[in-house]
Formats: C-alpha cells, structure tokens, sequence
C-alpha cells in the first residue's frame, strides 16, 4: 500500500510528436515505481501500446476522425475542452475509491484546462513543454509585454533574455505570422496566465542545452528539465526493452529499410524526414529530389503520400522512399550520416541525442526556432536557405548536404553532435540533471505532502 497515492494521469495532445514525449514520460514513472496511465482521444488510443503504462481513451468530441473530423482549428480545441475536461475527470472518478487513486495530472502544454481538472480534485497539476524551454520563453516574453504582435519583417533582430539574437526568419511562425494560426497562437498564449499556480512545469529538454535560457529564468517559473524524452535503450538504457516509444499513428515497412540500410557503407547515408504534419507541396517534393538525385549519395526519404507528387526520374536508384519508419533505429544505424529534418522538436532532440548532423528545412510552428539553435547555438548543421517563392531549391539542398558531411565546417559538426550526445545520455542516467528531477518529482508524490 505504499505506492497507494503514487498514480500520475499524462494527458497527451492527440499528435505523434505531443503524444511521443508524454508517453516516454509516463514509462519513466512506471519504471521508477509510479504507476502511470496515458490519456490520449478515442482516435488515436488504439495506436498505443506501452505494456508498463496503462491507457485510457478521453473524448475531444470527434471521436471516430479525430481533429480530420473537425470543422476548424478552433472548433476542435473548444471541443477537447469541453468535452475532454469531462471526460477527464470521469477517469478520476473511476480510480477514486481504488487501491490507486489518481493524485496528480501531467499535461500536455495546449491543454491548459486539464489544471482546472486538477484543481476540481484537489491534486497535484503538473505543465509538460512539447517544445524547447527557449521557444516557450519567446511566448512567455509576449505574454510579459516585452514585444508585440505582429512583429514587422523588417524589424531588426530581436533581442531577449537568455537567447541568441533572432531574425524575423528565426521566429516560431506562430509569432512571424500570428494571423495565420490564431487558434493555436490563443492556446499556446492562455497557459502563461496560471503558470505560477502550476505545481510543476516540466519540459523535454537538457538543461546543458539551453543552459542560459535556464539561469535567465530562474524564479520566473518553476521550470524543471526532464528530456530528452527519447526511448531508454538509445541513452541511458534503464528501462529495459524500451526501444520504441509505443504509439504510431501510421504503419512502418521495418523489414525493407533495415536490410537495405545493413547493406551500406558506415556514414554514407542521408536520412530525410519532415514529420508527421508538415504537408509538402508539389513543387518543393520536386526540388527536394533533385537535391538528392545530385548529392550522388544514398539516401532514405520518408514520405508520406509524395509517390503522388515525384517523378521516379528524379530519384535516381541510389535511394529509398518509405511512408514511415522507426525514425530513432534509423537514426542510430551505423549507416546514417546526415539527417535532413524538418526541425520539430522532438527530431531535432532525436538528431542530437543520437549525434546525427542535420541539415536544417523548417516548415512552420518552432521549427525556424529550431533550425536557428541547430546552426548557430548547438552548431551540430546547417540550415537551408528558401528562394523567393519560399522554395528550397535542389542546387541548395545539395550544397547544405555536402556542407555538412565534407565541408569546412563538417568535422566541427561532428564534434558537436557527439558532445551534444553525451550531455543527452548523461541528463537521464543515473545522477544526470534530468533523472534528478524526475527523482524530485516522484519523491514529492509519494510523500503526500499537500494534495489527496
């Protein structure tokens, strides 16, 4: 009975790169002693499957499509609100009278009802950054009035606490195009209103990567590092057999990528991937595989529904294009010298946490972000430059690929991508900065102190 109020609910946002890290998280609880259940919607629930981590499916309102169901950005997050908050407390009021009552929810950062939920209980509420401590700050600096939107493109570099200097192109476009995605900007803004009445505010980074940005908010919030959230058996390897992340909302073709990548020379081979949102056009497809067909290199391209948009021709028979794949056994694979990514978070963790050099392509949301930290923080790649139409073109994919694994700056990359993999591995194993504070945080459960 002694772990009999140590049951901690992780309500994931219903995307593959906001369900991965919550779902990492809740296994490392289950695996220090926790018990951890995942809330993720009807539609994607099925797609999960963690044997130490118990699931349970939440409604957003569209239950049998999901957000595809939805009539807009907007009518989606109102509905997960409303329906969800429901349909999450019903959760707690189903272990209430167990031998494991819920007594703390973590959430994913763009449900910021999930703390009212919280609260109606009387348990702890804990916040989970999806992105960069470094991008959040840039919202929170919103938040504080320190600069406002829109932020006018010709606007010199913009200069805040604890960051490097950012050009207008640097920005998460959220902020550069605010009226674009209004829905999202809203939710993402809502959480710094309460942010000091959060018990905890976790986030999947390492401190030593955005060692600044951590000093520089020290005492504004009650940040704690706890990533990279990655599968142990690619770090520290604590939790054992835990070399996936356990939800994917699309089908990979393990057996034909592996054996082809057995087959080639060790760092010869680029590995290209720009997530599970990004929607490419035509025109950029094109490009993209021309860059490829000149880099005269192998490559594996994973690309979702692109058979449509690219010529055969232009591939050349050095590659391999896949709908989907285990991106973290690609990465790791002897292999793989190169990755060209979109900059999501979570890959640009994954690239750094298995020491991959990337090339940068940045698509929307924090990725600019990203791809910034990637070439001029991190220094572990180099980032593309778009032409007029906001085109990637194949000359310059080329270019930035050839950069990366011969050019000038290619054995500094190196380096720092290995550095960069070992502060990772460190962060988590035992007596690493993120492992400790997941141990606090447990520690803090388990003792009672203050909630149910």
């Amino acid at each position: 009975m002694e772990n009999q109020r140590g049951h901690v609910l992780v309500v994931a946002y219903p995307a593959q790169g906001h369900i991965n890290p919550l779902l990492q998280f809740a296994k490392r609880l289950a695996s220090k002693g926790l018990k951890a259940t995942l809330a993720t919607t009807h539609y994607t629930v099925k797609s999960v499957q963690a044997t130490t981590v118990g699931v349970e499916p939440i409604s957003d309102g569209f239950d049998e499509g999901g957000f595809k169901q939805a009539p807009s950005v907007e009518a989606y997050l109102q509905s997960f609100e409303q329906v969800g908050s429901r349909t999450l407390a019903n959760i707690i009021v189903k272990y209430k009278n167990s031998a494991t009552p819920v007594n703390c929810i973590v959430y994913d950062s763009l449900l910021s009802w999930a703390i009212d939920v919280a609260r109606q209980f009387d348990i702890y509420g804990a916040l989970m950054f999806t992105n960069s401590a470094s991008v959040c700050s840039i919202y929170w600096q919103i938040h504080q009035g320190v600069f406002t939107l829109p932020v006018k493109q010709e606007t010199e570099a913009v200069s805040l606490p604890g960051l490097l200097p950012l050009g207008f192109s640097d920005l998460p476009s959220f902020v550069a195009q605010p009226a674009n995605h209004p829905a999202y900007l809203a939710a993402i803004l809502e959480k710094w209103e309460i942010l000091n009445e959060i018990d905890w505010v976790f986030c999947n980074s390492v401190e030593e990567l955005e060692s600044e940005l951590v000093k520089t908010m020290l005492g504004h919030w009650p940040l704690k590092m706890v990533g990279p959230l990655v599968p142990s058996a690619y770090l520290d390897q604590q939790i054992e057999g835990d070399s996936a992340y356990g939800a994917s909302l699309w089908k990979s073709t393990s057996d034909q990528y592996t054996k082809w990548l057995d087959g080639k020379p060790e760092n010869s081979v680029i590995y290209v991937s720009f997530g599970s949102m990004a929607d490419i056009a035509s025109k950029q497809v094109e490009e993209i595989a021309r860059g490829l067909k000149a880099s005269n290199r192998p490559f594996i391209w994973v690309a979702r529904d692109t058979e449509n948009k690219v010529s055969p021709s232009n591939l050349g028979d050095s590659g391999l294009v896949v709908s989907w794949c285990n991106q973290l056994e690609v990465l790791a694979h002897r292999s793989v010298g190169c990755y060209v990514t979109h900059c999501g978070w979570n890959s640009t963790l994954e690239g750094l946490s298995l020491g991959v050099p990337m090339v940068g392509v940045p698509q929307w949301s924090d990725q600019p972000s990203n791809a910034k930290f990637i070439e001029d923080l991190w220094k572990v790649g180099v980032r593309v430059k778009k032409n007029e139409e906001g085109i990637v073109t194949g000359e310059e994919l080329n270019k930035c690929i050839e950069e990366v694994i011969d050019g000038e700056k290619s054995e500094e990359i190196k380096r720092n991508s290995a550095k960069w993999r070992e502060f990772a591995k460190k962060s988590v194993s035992v007596g690493g900065s993120s492992d400790g504070n997941i141990n606090e945080f447990i520690e803090k459960i388990l003792s009672r102190e203050g909630k149910k």
